[in-house]
């Protein structure tokens, strides 16, 4: 019996385990399905992570076309071929959509709606602005500018020359002058397919376009489809997170003032596993953002400041100079020149974090000072400077109570002998027992 129950038992777990694993199956009908994708920010990994899934949903389920809503002020390069590679080899029709009213798709994000089967723009948005620049937002050397652009003018080249000459010229004219248009010039040039009032009218003027997948050409067709929305999943909130530099800013100094803490007062983890894990975290978004690593040093001396005024007081004069060296350090690592305004640090946010870690450290500066400064409370060395009361004659040695406490006493050399009911005064000690004399001769 309890072998034909473990074998249910198994049954059940092979059969639970593989309903988790297959792949869930969708209703069937007949209306065409559209799914819809949102980047908005920098092209990053994340982005890149997300509209890979997108596509591999799409392709799972059939989806006749995948919009991707897109609004992005650039990003670097390599997530952004990573991103027209994927797009290129999806066999459903990627519809790139700049919206809403107001959005721009500049710099990276150029190149990727051009490597859209189809690339439509909301009115008053822009595009172009697609000069490269350095991984630190910097303007490259005239040898490797040459390079980058004629690689990424080649690219441009590729993805318009199905859209006419006009659309070639204009591709280069964003990559070698950093030119930018709006959505009726470039709508005008043929550098686009569409304008679309919002996402229902696109999806009507889908229907019946034909594009030309990696498979072949093929005919999309939308007339009573049905769009849905496929959300970023918390993993790729998580990083697109990791890559704002306010956060990346914060994670910093908060982890290198938790790896201090555990290495000023060591013995607890809980600082130390908060410091390795805030700085590793920290330190993905400074891989992914255009920094100046040479901000380190200042942060680094700001630290080190901190440590020694604490170490050596100074009475504030080194804290005050971490304080500005980490402020310093914090914008040569973010807000170098040439750094594009939206992955720059906020400078308030800056200064108001340095003076808060300046003051916490001014604050540990201040009682360390007090306890050097604090008399002796352990020992016989604390009983000194204190009044006590004679509990027996003391001649040349007595009982006295101090503190609540009965010790034995010695009297001061040369003193007269201290009749019991005296209150005594504390003068010293003497091994193990305290010297005395009495109170009314002080």
């Amino acid at each position: 019996m309890n072998k034909f129950r473990y074998i249910i038992l198994a049954i059940l777990l092979f059969t639970g385990i593989w309903w988790l694993a297959a792949p869930q199956g969708h209703a069937q009908s007949s209306s065409p399905l559209i799914l819809v994708l949102t980047g908005d920010g920098p092209i990053t990994p994340a982005m890149r992570e997300y509209l890979r899934r997108g596509i591999r949903i799409a392709e799972q389920r059939s989806a006749e076309a995948l919009i991707f809503q897109l609004n992005t002020p650039g990003g670097n390069i390599e997530p952004m071929n990573s991103m027209v590679q994927d797009i290129r080899l999806s066999t459903v029709p990627v519809v790139v959509y700049v919206q809403p009213r107001g959005a721009m798709a500049a710099s990276a994000g150029t190149v990727i709606t051009l490597a859209g089967h189809v690339a439509a723009m909301a009115p008053e948005t822009t595009i172009g602005a697609a000069s490269p620049v350095g991984a630190q937002g910097e303007d490259l050397g005239q040898t490797m500018e040459e390079k980058v652009k004629n690689m990424l003018k080649a690219t441009v080249r590729t993805l318009a020359e199905r859209r006419g000459e006009n659309a070639v010229t204009l591709a280069e004219a964003t990559i070698e002058s950093a030119r930018a248009v709006s959505a009726n010039e470039a709508y005008q040039a043929g550098l686009i397919d569409f304008i679309a009032n919002d996402l229902a009218d696109l999806i009507n003027k889908l229907d019946g376009f034909q594009v030309e997948l990696a498979t072949g050409k093929h005919t999309i067709h939308t007339h009573g489809a049905k769009s849905e929305q496929v959300s970023i999943s918390l993993i790729e909130q998580f990083l697109t997170i990791l890559t704002n530099p306010n956060i990346v800013f914060l994670l910093l100094t908060v982890g290198v003032q938790a790896i201090l803490i555990e290495l000023y007062s060591p013995g607890g983890w809980i600082a130390g596993f908060v410091g390795v894990v805030f700085i590793s975290l920290a330190m993905y978004g400074l891989g992914i953002l255009p920094v100046n690593w040479f901000g380190l040093v200042f942060l680094i001396i700001a630290f080190v400041l901190f440590i020694l005024d604490i170490k050596a007081p100074t009475h504030g004069a080194l804290t005050a100079a971490g304080v500005g060296s980490l402020i310093v350090g914090s914008l040569v690592l973010f807000n170098s020149p040439g750094v594009p305004s939206f992955q720059r640090v906020s400078v308030p946010l800056v200064i108001s974090v340095s003076i808060i870690i300046g003051v916490f450290f001014t604050s540990i500066l201040i009682f360390a000072l007090r306890a050097q400064k604090a008399p002796v409370r352990t020992g016989l060395e604390s009983l000194i400077g204190r009044i006590g009361v004679a509990r027996t004659d003391i001649n040349p040695s007595g009982n006295v109570q101090v503190g609540g406490e009965l010790w034995t006493a010695e009297l001061e050399a040369g003193a007269k002998p201290i009749p019991a009911g005296t209150r005594v005064l504390v003068i010293g000690k003497q091994g193990i027992h305290i010297t005395v004399r009495e109170l009314e001769k002080e």
